[in-house]
């Protein structure tokens, strides 16, 4: 829920900013996805074998690939504010500087924790009532 409040954010942050255009979102988020994870969205849905059009990289994605996501989007949207970026351009520039940030981190904890957050694990294994029973029971497992 949060990952989808952050990505509302930085749109309307973008749509604040002169920025209006589908096209130009995608063009401004794969900049995001390529600072951060050296891929585009569309390169990051190929590397997890997600061909169809209602899967969702997103729901593909372990926590930390959509922690790393979200923090490309949230600094992004928080250099955006500072330097009152306006337009496509400047934009666009942001948007690799929040991705960089994202990039860095990711990065850094590769390093430490030697080895890569990015994998080609998705979760399309499981269906929508499989989904439902692992959580359920990794619920109880907690209590």
């Amino acid at each position: 829920m949060r990952g989808i409040q952050v990505r509302e954010e930085l749109t309307t942050e973008w749509k604040e900013r002169g920025v209006g255009v589908y096209r130009d979102f995608a063009i401004l988020t794969a900049e995001i996805s390529k600072a951060t994870f050296g891929m585009t969205p569309s390169e990051y849905r190929d590397f997890k074998g997600l061909a169809k059009p209602n899967e969702n990289l997103r729901d593909h994605m372990a926590d930390l690939e959509l922690i790393f996501s979200m923090l490309g989007e949230a600094a992004t949207t928080e250099i955006a504010r500072n330097t009152d970026a306006k337009g496509f351009d400047q934009n666009k520039t942001v948007a690799k500087k929040g991705g960089k940030v994202a990039g860095d981190a990711r990065k850094d904890l590769e390093k430490q924790n030697g080895k890569k957050i990015s994998t080609k694990e998705n979760f399309k294994h499981l269906d929508g009532k499989s989904a439902v029973k692992e959580i359920s029971s990794d619920d109880k497992n907690e209590e």
